[in-house]
């Protein structure tokens, strides 16, 4: 049986995606949510926190989503959390480096919110 998912981590440097994705998790799907704008922050935040999952904006200035999600890897704390991408490159290529790269999933961007959760619970429940 899968452990119900309750936190999560949002990594978006767009401050208005960021507010939609937080508040359709936490409003429609009933999550934890924490918010970093970018991908050193989100590194920094997983030393003091345990999200079960991230989602990870893949173009983000300075350091982007796949570059975060190495970097998470090497960490303790970061080495076994699944990553989800957020991305509007979803060009059947781009899906499977995404994934070769060791995401657990990728969501498109635009995403319908109402859907959101929905697809987050698909992911987390494949992973069981």
């Amino acid at each position: 049986m899968t452990t119900p998912l309750k936190q999560i981590l949002c990594v978006e440097d767009n401050d208005s995606i960021a507010e939609v994705v937080k508040m359709t998790l936490e409003d429609v799907g009933s999550y934890v949510v924490t918010h970093c704008a970018s991908g050193q922050e989100a590194l920094e935040t997983l030393k003091t926190t345990k999200p079960q999952l991230v989602l990870l904006d893949v173009m983000m200035p300075g350091m982007d989503g796949p570059e975060t999600m190495r970097r998470m890897r090497q960490m303790p704390e970061g080495a076994d959390i699944p990553v989800v991408f957020m991305t509007a490159r979803m060009q059947l290529h781009e899906q499977a480096q995404y994934m070769e790269l060791g995401a657990a999933g990728v969501i498109a961007k635009p995403f319908d919110p109402m859907q959101l959760c929905d697809h987050i619970e698909t992911i987390w429940t494949g992973l069981a």
